[in-house]
C-alpha cells in the first residue's frame, strides 16, 4: 500500500515513538509544574489588582501563564528535543505520502540493538530501497560539507552521517538475508529548516535531502527492481522490522527482577 506499511496490520504512525517518549518525559513532574504556574500566575494578578484595574491584573496573569507555559513546552532540554524530532518525522511522513503507485513507506521500525534504534522512515520501490532519518535544524541554518566534515553553519555534525550509514547497513543485511539476495539500501536524511541545495548534498555516502523535495529525488533515480520484487522486499521488511511503539510497549509491560 503506497504511503503505510506493505501488508496490513500492525501499522506504526510517522513520529509514534518518538512522541510517546516526549509524552513521557513531559508527564514527569507535570503537577508540580501545573503549580508553579499557577502560583506565579496567581502572584503577578494579585500584583496586578493592587497596582491596576482588575482586567489588567487579570490580563497581567494570563500572560504569566501562557508564557510559562510555552516556555515549559519549549526550554531546551529532552522533552523539547523528542518533540522537535517527532513532528520532524510526522511532516516526512506526510511527505512520503504523496509517492506514488509501486512505492511501499513505512514508518517509525525498530532494528536489533536497544530502544534507541530505530529506522524513522523505509521506502521500498522500483528505484530502490531507502532508510530516511528525519532532522529538524534552526531554521536558516546552512548545511554544507568541506573533504572532511558536514557543517550545519558553524557546527560541525559528526555522529548523523555515521549513524544513517550504520541504520542503512542493517536494513541492508537483515532485508538481504531474509529475501535470499543482496539488497542494497540508500542512507537518506530528510532536512527540516537548514538550507540546502536543490540537488541535495552528498556526504560520505549519505544523501541530505530537503524533506520537501524528498518523494522527486526517489521517484527520479534509475529504476533497479519491477513492481512484483518490492513488494516482496516490502513484505521482507513489514515481517522482520517490527513497529517501534510495539517493542517499547512490550519492554514496559516485562517485569522487572
Amino acid at each position: 500500500m503506497p504511503g503505510g506499511r506493505a501488508g496490513g496490520g500492525g501499522a506504526s504512525r510517522a513520529g509514534a515513538s518518538a512522541w510517546a517518549r516526549y509524552r513521557a518525559i513531559a508527564g514527569e513532574h507535570r503537577r508540580e509544574r501545573i503549580a508553579v504556574r499557577l502560583v506565579l500566575a496567581g502572584a503577578v494578578t494579585v500584583v496586578g489588582l493592587g497596582v491596576a484595574e482588575w482586567r489588567a491584573g487579570v490580563a497581567a496573569g494570563g500572560t504569566v501563564f501562557v508564557a510559562h507555559l510555552f516556555y515549559d513546552r519549549h526550554r531546551p532540554g529532552p522533552a523539547s528535543s523528542w518533540r522537535r524530532g517527532a513532528l520532524a518525522e510526522r511532516r516526512t511522513g506526510r511527505r512520503l505520502a504523496r509517492l506514488g503507485r509501486g512505492y511501499h513507506v513505512l514508518h517509525d521500525l525498530a532494528l536489533p540493538g536497544g530502544a534507541a534504534t530505530n529506522v524513522d522512515h523505509l521506502v521500498i520501490g522500483r528505484t530502490g530501497v531507502y532508510a530516511v532519518i528525519s532532522r529538524q535544524w534552526r531554521a536558516g541554518t546552512r548545511l554544507w560539507s568541506d573533504e572532511r566534515r558536514l557543517w550545519a553553519g558553524a557546527e560541525p555534525v559528526a555522529t548523523l552521517p555515521v549513524t544513517a550509514r550504520r541504520i542503512a547497513r542493517m536494513v541492508g543485511e537483515l532485508l538481504s538475508d531474509e529475501v535470499r539476495y543482496e539488497i542494497t539500501v540508500c542512507p537518506v536524511v530528510a532536512v527540516h529548516g537548514a538550507r540546502v541545495g536543490r540537488e541535495g548534498l552528498r556526504h560520505r555516502g549519505v544523501e541530505f535531502q530537503r524533506a520537501a523535495r524528498l518523494p522527486y529525488f526517489i521517484t527520479e533515480r534509475p529504476e533497479v527492481f519491477s513492481g512484483a520484487e518490492a513488494a516482496t522486499i516490502a513484505l521482507a521488511a513489514e515481517r522482520i522490522l517490527p513497529p517501534m511503539t510495539d517493542v517499547l510497549s512490550k519492554r514496559r509491560r516485562v517485569p522487572r527482577g
